[in-house]
Parts: structure tokens; C-alpha cells; sequence
């Protein structure tokens, strides 16, 4: 049946409350060209049956079954039961932000309990209860350590994602923000740059989106030696055979989520993390949660430090993550619980051994080679001797394997990301190896 959420005396009342005589007068400011005059053309409804039949029919053209190389930032680590069993609960399906601690004590729990997790990853002493995803993360603590330094300029590694680099300019040009990206080396690693006085922050990658372990000691004396600060966008498993960057003197360490229990569902949902340090704990965006005491000396969660739009003026607020990715956090701390430390530490081992066996043998083919020469952990570029690799990228998928994204600049552009988790095993590098073996021969 037909739906109508407001009667005529209803709209009436609203258009003389903002002074329109009928509804054409409220959309006057669109041009008469823009406007839909005519009905829309769209298909008659259809009956519950029918949608199943044709959303299935759409979900039968998704590649599966296609073994998973793919890196770039999402990556086919295995997810345990235990992670959907848990965040499926009813007291956590949600991802609504908890304003009511009286009635929201255990979601406030956990969500304190992933920041804690949060802080140890990373090595810093302050996490907010998650943001969008990765790339957004970055571009928040750049915007943090702009105010923290009252500069204008940020300096990026040219080796941090792509799309990451994007969204900094994103958010920085409304603000006449000056991102300034510098290039990477032969070995994949960023140069320690020179900065100049009115650089606010300095944003390196651990590891980088070629796959390469930076330095991230020098990286920091560089920034704290002009008075900036040190963003590092953390892929998270690193840790568990890397320094985390607080150790290392990163002042804010963000990054994706998604290897930390989540799926690969066209790339997410996913989440980002940030983490900084105690003096910037005013500047952090989204949402924090306290541990303080009642009136009765009881422990509780509540959120704190609440810095925005809502609760302050709008030019003072920070950015305002509200029905956020609170789940997804949730179902990286149930990961994260459910590996430990020491499963943190054989998962980081695990998917290095496998990726040094994969360079070994993948770079024993013929016109194959490694782009750069760079310490990888789980993810390496390769640099395939034909003069467009993307033809050979999906003659790998059709011949179900997925490889890439490719490299789109620098001193390996046009070399192809590999990434091996734990999940890949010796016969599918090798079947990987012999597939790229003759495409190769194909293509030249």
C-alpha cells in the first residue's frame, strides 16, 4: 500500500513556517533543467520471492572460490568462529553510539577493552573507540597534528597507500592545507626528508604499501627535530615482530582494521584505529570511553573527553564519528583476545616464512623479479617484464588467482602487490608460479 508520511495539512503548516506558498517555491534555488519533472522510469515492484531469485542470481557472479593473493591494504587472513558468534550477540549487534552508560555498561566495556588493545598494538597511551577505516584515520591525525602545532604543511611518504594520500589532499584543501608527497627509493624505503619549520606532521607507513619495513626511529627524529609530528599508518599484524611506532617515537599511529577478524566483502566493512599520545587526547576525533566510579564507588564506562559538534561549538569540535564502526571494533577485539600475544607473534612468523617462500619461488620465473629490495613482511611487489601488467592480472584471476592492486606511482609503478597470509599454503604458490609461468608466455 501506499505510504504517506505527511498530510497536506501537514506540509502546509511546514512551507508557511519557511515562508513558500507551495512545494515548487521550496526547490526554486535548483534550475529547471535539474529538476525531475517526468516519472521516473523504473521496473514495476517485485514479490519477496522474486528479489531472493535475482539478488542470488547477482551473488552466484562473485568469484569466490579464486585464491587469494591479493594485498593492498585488505588482506585474506582467517577469521575464527568465535568472532561472528561473539559480535552476534544481541547485548553487541550494534554499532549505535552507547549515550546511555546506565543501560549500555557492557558495550562501554568492551569498546574500553579494544582501546586498551589498541594502545598495546600500537605502543601510545590514548585510543579512541574507532573511526571509518584507514585511510580516513590518517587524514584525522594529520589534522590533529596541525592543531596540536598551529602549521599548515604535512609532509607524506610517497610509498603510504594511494588512496590514503588522496584523502589527506581530500581533507586538506578546503583548508588550504600544503601536502607535500615525497618519493621512495630503489629499496622501497622513504628517505628520511628535510623538513622545513612550517611542517605540522611527517606520515610514514609500517609497513609500507609496497610491502617494505621502514625506519621509523629516523623518521621521528626528523619530525621531533622541527617540532612536527610523527604519523605512522600501522598495518597492525606487523607487530607481532615489529617495535610498535610509540616505542619507536611515533606520536599518533593509526591504520585499517580489517586484517584484525573482519572478512574481505568488497573491501570492508572495516574500521580504523588511532592512537596518540597522552598530550593530544583533547584532539582525538570520534569517541573515547573512561573508567571512573559512582556515586556508590561502583567502577563504570562512560564516554568522555566528548569534544564534539554536539557538545561544544562547531569551529572547536573535532570530527564527529557517531553510528560508527563500533562492531567492527568489536569483532577486533574478540580477534585479537582470541589470538593472544604469542598467537599475534606466530601469525606475523608465519605469514613472513610463507612470503619469502613465495618471493623465492614466484622470482624464479622467468622475467620475473622483485620491484624493490626492500625487508617485506607479508606483502612484496613484483615487477613483471611485459609492458602492461594489468592484462596478466586478470589472466591470473581467470585462472582463479587473485593478485594486485597494481603499484600506480613512484619508482614501482606497474609492478603487481602479492600478499601471503597464513592461509596460503606451498601448492598454491606453486599453481600461483606456474599460471604466471605461462601467461607471461602468453603476453610477450
Amino acid at each position: 500500500m501506499d505510504f504517506a508520511p505527511h498530510t497536506g495539512d501537514d506540509l502546509a503548516g511546514m512551507l508557511a513556517a519557511v515562508g513558500k506558498g507551495d512545494l515548487d517555491g521550496l526547490f526554486a534555488h535548483i534550475p529547471a533543467e535539474l529538476r525531475v519533472t517526468a516519472d521516473l522510469d523504473l521496473p514495476a515492484g517485485r514479490s519477496e520471492d522474486e528479489v531472493l531469485r535475482a539478488l542470488g542470481r547477482y551473488a552466484a557472479a562473485n568469484d569466490t572460490q579464486a585464491v587469494c593473493f591479493a594485498g593492498g591494504g585488505a588482506y585474506d587472513h582467517y577469521v575464527p568462529a568465535v568472532v561472528g558468534a561473539m559480535v552476534s550477540r544481541g547485548e553487541l549487534l550494534t554499532s549505535y553510539t552507547p549515550y546511555q552508560p546506565e543501560v549500555s555498561q557492557g558495550v562501554l566495556q568492551a569498546l574500553f577493552e579494544y582501546q586498551t588493545v589498541i594502545c598495546d598494538l600500537t605502543g601510545l597511551p590514548v585510543s579512541n573507540a574507532s573511526l571509518y577505516d584507514g585511510g580516513s584515520a590518517v587524514a584525522e591525525a594529520v589534522s590533529m597534528a596541525v592543531a596540536a602545532t598551529r602549521r599548515n604543511a604535512a609532509v607524506v611518504s610517497g610509498a603510504l597507500d594511494a588512496p590514503s594520500r588522496q584523502i589527506v589532499r581530500t581533507y586538506g584543501q578546503p583548508l588550504g592545507r600544503d601536502v607535500r608527497v615525497t618519493d621512495y627509493d630503489a629499496s622501497g624505503r622513504t628517505p628520511v626528508p628535510d623538513l622545513g619549520g612550517d611542517v605540522a606532521a611527517l606520515v610514514v607507513a609500517q609497513p609500507n604499501a609496497l610491502g617494505v619495513v621502514e625506519d621509523v626511529r629516523a623518521h621521528a627524529a626528523a619530525a621531533h627535530a622541527v617540532g612536527a609530528r610523527l604519523v605512522v599508518k600501522l598495518e597492525p599484524t606487523a607487530v607481532g615482530l615489529l617495535p610498535t611506532p610509540g616505542s619507536q617515537g611515533a606520536d599518533l599511529v593509526v591504520g585499517e582494521g580489517q586484517p584484525l577478524g573482519q572478512g574481505l566483502v568488497y573491501g570492508g566493512p572495516a574500521f580504523g584505529f588511532l592512537a596518540c599520545t597522552d598530550d593530544q587526547v583533547r584532539r582525538i576525533p570520534g569517541r573515547i570511553v573512561g573508567q571512573t566510579v559512582d556515586g556508590h564507588g561502583t567502577r563504570g564506562y562512560v564516554m568522555t573527553l566528548r569534544a564534539r559538534e554536539q557538545d561544544i561549538r562547531r569551529e572547536k569540535a573535532t570530527s564527529n564519528i557517531c553510528t560508527n564502526q563500533t562492531l567492527c571494533a568489536l569483532a577486533a577485539l574478540v580477534y585479537l583476545s582470541w589470538l593472544g600475544p604469542q598467537g599475534l607473534r606466530d601469525l606475523a612468523a608465519t605469514c613472513l616464512a610463507r612470503a619469502r617462500h613465495a618471493a623465492e619461488r614466484l622470482t624464479a620465473v622467468d622475467g620475473v623479479q622483485l620491484a624493490v629490495d626492500g625487508p617485506f613482511l607479508k606483502q612484496f611487489a613484483l615487477r613483471l617484464d611485459v609492458g602492461d601488467p594489468h592484462p596478466v592480472v586478470a589472466a591470473l584471476h581467470h585462472a582463479g588467482y587473485l593478485v594486485g592492486p597494481v603499484v600506480p606511482d613512484g619508482a614501482a609503478a606497474g609492478a603487481v602487490l602479492v600478499a601471503v597470509t597464513e592461509r596460503r599454503t606451498a601448492a598454491e604458490v606453486d599453481g600461483l608460479a606456474e599460471a604466471l609461468d605461462r601467461i607471461l608466455k602468453e603476453h610477450r
